[in-house]
């Protein structure tokens, strides 16, 4: 079969030299560039079905990219499936549910869910795709009270590897379906393209957040992640929060009161009404360079961390920490700080509460106390300097965060599950995609074919 035979009149097809191609192509993460053979502008599940059987008919690797945070570099020389016009939310306000196509932002379920006070278990950027933010497990503003965004999906549509669209639930009936809803949750984007979610939504109008930025030339770092960190043991599972290192460039698009500083800082969201009263020990790191704490509308959430929304270049990846030494993170910092020859960013996660609990999906690694994430440069230098900081904080690294593991180029699957999860991951992957058509930048097949 050719690819004539997949395309329809309201089927949108492009290949290089087409108009539109490249810019079909574009998305948040520049630092990369894709070179599909083919890209189908997916409209619906079955346009999604296409692709995928054109590409199993032509043994050809899948990619699918709806905002283009992370990019699925396994469709170099393939099949890009882009699902940006599936964007439709539809909520049930009495079951506290909401259904959201594959290319869905974060900012549309907020606002749709907003006026029955209820809201998703989003993440920090509300421009980043719920679909595969979810696959990938999911750590939102409100993780160590709700848990794993993962842990809240009721069902998924997906096309498998054969061409099939399932809907898969927990229950699957006469089939092993349920085994696969297990797998999709945790394990991305690697069994099968998923069209749609139904998540659960959770009563929340408003909560206590923001920033409590300081100089960190002003403030030793390493002793106001120290304060950070005998600060997390006294807190209740309800309250999230992380700690920030950012070299801020002079640039007019920052606040002037940032511009050429190193901050850092503490990022919080908690919807007890105590939280003034938590914080306040963290007031004594220092003179504040800026606080944005205060009760707010869950709509204002997005201020917590005000991730930058314009798309840029950027490598990254993560540890998963079993403890915080505080030692080793500062030399982490010194790796990653205003020194350092080009820029990085520094977040760290506290983990626990909710997120520890054990669920029936394939996210892994739920002992983990924090999460290191570093950001910097795609040219290899920066890349290298990226690792070294990691490996810092190596003697206590459990494993690595499959949403914050971000870039291309030879990454596999090490560290991202334990061993018995890649186990089973891999026995669907021979289940469910023998021919390995769904690759998404790291390999869980028996015998690695990425």
């Amino acid at each position: 079969m050719s690819l004539q035979d997949f395309i329809t009149p309201d089927r949108l097809v492009l290949v290089p030299g087409d108009p539109g191609f490249e810019d079909e192509l574009a998305g948040f993460q520049t630092g990369f560039t894709q070179r599909p053979d083919v890209v189908f502008a997916a409209r619906s599940a079955d346009d999604v079905a296409a692709a995928v059987a054109y590409a199993a008919a032509e043994e050809l690797p899948v990619g699918v990219q709806a905002t283009g945070h992370g990019l699925p570099d396994s469709s170099e020389g393939g099949v890009l499936i882009t699902t940006k016009r599936m964007d439709r939310v539809a909520v049930d306000a009495e079951a506290r549910r909401a259904r959201v196509q594959a290319g869905v932002r974060w900012s549309q379920v907020v606002a749709a869910a907003e006026p029955y006070g209820l809201a998703p278990l989003n993440g920090s950027a509300p421009g980043v795709g719920a679909v595969a933010y979810t696959l990938g497990g999911g750590l939102g503003i409100l993780a160590r009270e709700f848990g794993y965004a993962a842990d809240h999906v009721h069902s998924l549509d997906v096309v498998t590897a054969d061409g099939r669209l399932r809907h898969v639930t927990p229950d699957s009936d006469g089939s092993d379906d349920s085994e696969l809803f297990w797998g999709l949750l945790g394990g991305g984007a690697n069994l099968g393209v998923v069209t749609e979610l139904e998540i659960g939504l959770v009563p929340v109008t408003r909560l206590y957040g923001g920033s409590l930025a300081f100089d960190g030339r002003a403030v030793d770092p390493v002793a106001a992640l120290s304060a950070y960190e005998r600060w997390t043991a006294t807190v209740p599972d309800g309250l999230t929060s992380s700690f920030a290192a950012v070299p801020c460039p002079d640039v007019p698009a920052l606040p002037s009161h940032l511009r050429g500083r190193y901050v850092v800082s503490v990022r919080v969201a908690y919807r007890g009404a105590d939280g003034e009263r938590l914080v306040a020990p963290l007031r004594g790191i220092g003179p504040v360079l800026s606080d944005s704490l205060r009760e707010m509308p869950y709509a204002d959430s997005r201020t917590i961390h005000s991730d930058p929304d314009f798309p840029h270049a950027y490598y990254g990846d993560s540890a998963v920490l079993s403890r915080l030494d505080v030692a080793a993170a500062g030399e982490l910092l010194a790796l990653t700080g205003p020194d350092a020859p080009s820029m990085y960013v520094v977040q760290i996660n506290h983990l626990g509460g909710a997120l520890a609990e054990p669920r029936p999906n394939a996210v892994p690694h739920r002992e983990g106390r924090f999460l290191v994430r570093v950001l910097g440069g795609v040219d290899d230098p920066a890349r290298e300097r990226l690792h070294r900081a990691l490996a810092a904080v190596e003697p206590w690294t459990i494993g690595r965060a499959l949403n914050f593991a971000f870039g291309a180029g030879g990454r596999t699957a090490e560290g991202l599950y334990d061993s018995t999860t890649h186990k089973r991951l891999a026995g669907l992957k021979s289940v469910y995609d023998p021919a390995n058509l769904f690759r998404r930048n790291y390999d869980v097949s028996v015998s690695s074919r990425a």
